[in-house]
């Protein structure tokens, strides 16, 4: 069974950091684009980052951008997320996916697995 688990979610008061990770398992997505995404409540789901298989590419959404950093190891079949400086509008629950895509995206339709999604919460 293939399965991508988040983890590293939590509270933090806005400034602060949280490191969120994406386990893969049941497959091998080294070879894959993957990306985080978020939905705030009774908003829409949201691209945030993406990164190519290597690692040498990424793409951010302008609100995140310089605060932000996604990363993978291949190696462990897993993808990072580092939030710094966080503000209380990244409050959210982010999910990790995987693109069926070769290039990177920040359409949804085009991740076929994701996973069940981390809160993270951000106070004033």
């Amino acid at each position: 069974q293939v399965q991508l688990v988040e983890s590293g979610g939590g509270l933090v008061q806005a400034g602060g950091s949280l490191r969120l990770s994406c386990a893969a398992s049941g497959r091998t997505f080294s070879g894959n684009v993957m990306g985080w995404f978020r939905q705030a409540p009774g908003k829409e789901r949201e691209f945030v980052a993406t990164i190519n298989w290597s690692g040498g590419s990424t793409r951010y959404v302008d609100s995140v951008k310089g605060r932000f950093t996604i990363s993978r190891d291949n190696a462990k079949n897993t993808v990072y997320l580092q939030m710094n400086s966080l503000k209380p509008e990244d409050t959210a629950v982010y999910f990790c996916a995987a693109s069926r895509r070769m290039v990177l995206t920040t359409i949804p339709s085009e991740y076929f697995y994701w996973g069940q999604g981390t809160q993270v919460t951000v106070s004033s």
